[in-house]
This record gives structure tokens, C-alpha cells and sequence, in this order.
């Protein structure tokens, strides 16, 4: 199965799981870039959070890879307010008519896992095949890395 990674990361902490994500499972993976600076330890967060909450799209970088050639394209996003970032939800509203299959991953301080992962399956309008939810304490624990394994487990043909 030829999986495709598709992430947007603010402070690097989705990043850092989209990285190990790609490396258990061998698979490719984009960043997606947000033209919208959204840096700043307090204002860039408010902000960012009101544009999640408020579900606006934004401009994003033009993409590298064409999802359409991948069986599953993996979504990931930081957790803004309950509601995934402005930068997936542009990536999605863009490109959700060239996914053949989905799944999802999110990372948080401690809640909207199910929330995010309801609105991005109405938005791909596709049923993901595997989410994957990692609380920010758990990595600082380490216990994120079973949470991939068992992640990718789901795509082992």
C-alpha cells in the first residue's frame, strides 16, 4: 500500500510525529506550509486558535506531491481549539476529490481528538481507515511511540 503523509506542524511537535510516523511505516511525507505567519508564543496561538475555531481557510505553499498517486493519504494536524489547523483544512478543501482513502492523526494538550477527526471525515467526505490521537504528555513520556506502531499496523498489507 503506497501511503502518503500529509502535515501541517506551527511549533514542530506534529512534525516531529509526522517524521516518526513516516519513518515506522516507510512512507513519504509533505509538509504543508502556511503563508499566514502564525509565530509567537501568545499572540500567534490566540490568533491561530480564533482562525481554527472560526474553521477560515488560508493560502498554503504549493504542494510538492499529488495525492491522487498514493492508496492513502495520512492527515495530520496540531489540535487548535478542538478543530484541526486552517492549513489542513485548506490541504483537504483543495485536494479532498483526489484521495482514493484517508487517515488521520492529531497531536494536543488533551482534548478534540474526536472532535477534529468528525469535522476533517465531513470535510474529505471519506471514512478514515485509522486515526491516531497523541496527547502532548505522552510524548513526554514516550508512550507515543507504541501508539504509532500500533498506527501503522493498519497499513501492513
Amino acid at each position: 500500500m503506497k501511503c502518503l503523509l500529509v502535515f501541517y506542524s506551527r511549533t514542530g511537535i506534529t512534525k516531529k510525529i509526522a517524521e516518526l510516523i513516516s519513518t515506522e511505516m516507510n512512507c513519504e511525507y509533505e509538509e504543508i506550509i502556511d503563508t499566514k505567519k502564525r509565530k509567537g508564543r501568545f499572540f500567534g496561538f490566540i490568533k491561530s486558535g480564533f482562525a481554527a475555531t472560526r474553521e477560515k481557510l488560508t493560502i498554503i505553499k504549493k504542494i510538492q506531491k499529488d495525492p491522487k498517486l498514493y492508496d492513502v493519504v495520512i492527515l495530520g494536524t496540531p489540535i487548535w481549539n478542538k478543530r484541526m489547523t486552517p492549513a489542513i483544512r485548506t490541504y483537504i478543501t483543495e485536494n479532498k476529490n483526489r484521495f482514493k482513502s484517508v487517515a488521520f492523526f492529531c497531536t494536543m494538550g488533551g482534548k478534540g481528538g474526536p472532535e477534529t477527526f468528525e469535522s476533517m471525515t465531513k470535510l474529505c467526505e471519506k471514512t478514515p481507515v485509522s486515526t491516531l490521537a497523541i496527547i502532548r504528555k505522552d510524548i513526554k513520556n514516550e508512550l507515543h511511540r507504541d501508539e504509532i506502531k500500533n498506527f501503522s499496523l493498519q497499513f501492513t498489507s
